[in-house]
C-alpha cells in the first residue's frame, strides 16, 4: 500500500513538471508572437531609412550637384588634375587564373 502511494506520488509529480514545461514553452511562444509586429515595424522603418539615405547619396553624389559644388567659393582651391599627373596601375593577375590547355586525347 505504502509502495502504490510513493508511485501514484510520483506519476503526479511526473505529469505536473511535463505539464509546467509545456506551459512555459507556450508563454515564450506567446511572448514571441507578440514581439513579432513590433520587429516588422522595426524593419520598415530602417528600411525606408535606408531607400531615404540612398536617395540622398545619389542626389548628392549627382553631377549636377558636383558642378554646382565646384562653382561654390569654398571649393575653388580645387582643380582638376592635368594628364600627367593621373596615375591609374594596372589590375593585378590573380595566380589561379592562368589558362591550361587542356589534354585530349
Amino acid at each position: 500500500m505504502n509502495s502504490l502511494l510513493i508511485r501514484i506520488l510520483i506519476c503526479i509529480f511526473s505529469v505536473g513538471l511535463a505539464l509546467y514545461a509545456y506551459v512555459d514553452r507556450q508563454n515564450e511562444l506567446t511572448a514571441l508572437r507578440l514581439r513579432l509586429p513590433q520587429l516588422q515595424k522595426e524593419v520598415k522603418r530602417t528600411q525606408e531609412e535606408n531607400i531615404r539615405l540612398q536617395y540622398e547619396i545619389d542626389r548628392f553624389e549627382s553631377p549636377i550637384h558636383l558642378m554646382e559644388l565646384a562653382r561654390k567659393p569654398e571649393f575653388g582651391h580645387l582643380k582638376h588634375p592635368y594628364l600627367p599627373d593621373i596615375v591609374t596601375l594596372p589590375l593585378p593577375v590573380a595566380p589561379n587564373s592562368e589558362t591550361k590547355p587542356s589534354s585530349k586525347r
